[in-house]
């Protein structure tokens, strides 16, 4: 294997990776040779600058680049015959998406997205108690962060909770509405979505990345309880009502490393051919909402 791009969330999964018995971590790469050559040096690898001199060295590789370079970078390894997967989101475009998807497809290979949330312990313990909620409440704020140039924060943050809600409701979109505001960039640094199921459930979503602190919480209201879970603590509580009484109760969770979890269960989906997630066309619908909502606010 290889990871193309070892920034901080690249340097993580190389990390991961080289710690995994199944997988010899081959090289990393960077366009940022000295970056390539420390990583490489830390980690007993070797470095790259230029992705393209990895093809027919590696089985599989993660794409941990900006986010506008995502489709070239993975077409070039798919084309190949290499097992990819890419950080949130998949592509900047849906065209960009379908491509990629019908390439892995085409050519039988693992295709998957970094929407790491789904390997946070916490948000396994919350599938198994949501059931067909009425109302869901997101927050995910933090402090701003100038590497990020390419994207806003419904690409950038919110994506990840987009993907949460459209797995635990389950139903299309009857309507949706979005505001938002540039104002450390050139991309929308904040914004709130409300969106209304088919089903009845509403949602309602804020992303910032103008904050000093770090907030990842999400709240479900149903007919027999409210949930609440912290994603960065990997806690949650279940409130019931019982007789007149509300009673409240903490949900057991085994905190696990939700980046290991996702890497691990994407070696095991190539080497075993098989995938508990199918988060490839998932991420393609996580994106086209997300498209929607940045189209929605740069209208207004």
């Amino acid at each position: 294997m290889a990871v193309i791009g070892v920034g901080n969330l690249g340097t993580e999964h190389a990390r991961i990776y080289s710690k995994l018995n199944s997988v010899d971590l081959v090289g990393v790469c960077d366009v940022v040779s000295a970056r390539a050559r420390k990583i490489a040096r830390r980690l007993r690898s070797h470095p790259f600058t230029d992705h393209r001199d990895l093809l027919g060295l590696v089985d599989a590789v993660s794409v941990v680049v900006p986010t506008k370079f995502h489709y070239l970078v993975a077409k070039d390894f798919l084309l190949r015959g290499v097992h990819t997967l890419i950080e949130k989101p998949i592509t900047t475009t849906l065209q960009e998406a379908d491509e990629l998807l019908k390439l892995a497809k085409a050519k039988n290979l693992a295709l998957w997205v970094g929407h790491v949330e789904r390997f946070n312990s916490a948000i396994k313990a919350l599938k198994e108690l949501a059931k067909q909620p009425r109302f869901i409440e997101v927050h995910r704020l933090g402090p701003f962060d100038p590497k990020i140039t390419d994207i806003g924060v419904v690409l950038d943050l919110m994506i990840h909770d987009l993907d949460i809600v459209l797995d635990l409701v389950d139903s299309g979109i009857e309507e949706l509405d979005a505001i938002g505001a540039r104002i450390l960039s050139k991309h929308e640094d904040i914004a709130n979505v409300r969106i209304r199921f088919k089903n009845g459930c509403c949602c309602n979503l804020t992303a910032s990345r103008l904050t000093r602190e770090r907030i990842r919480k999400i709240r479900i209201f149903q007919e027999d309880a409210y949930i609440s879970l912290d994603y960065l603590r990997q806690s949650a509580r279940i409130h019931r009502k019982i007789g007149s009484k509300i009673v409240t109760s903490r949900i057991n969770i085994k905190k696990e490393e939700p980046l290991k979890g996702e890497l691990e269960e994407f070696v095991n989906c190539i080497l075993k051919k098989t995938a508990t997630l199918p988060i490839d066309q998932e991420a393609r619908d996580a994106l086209e909402i997300a498209l929607k909502i940045v189209d929605k606010i740069e209208y207004k």
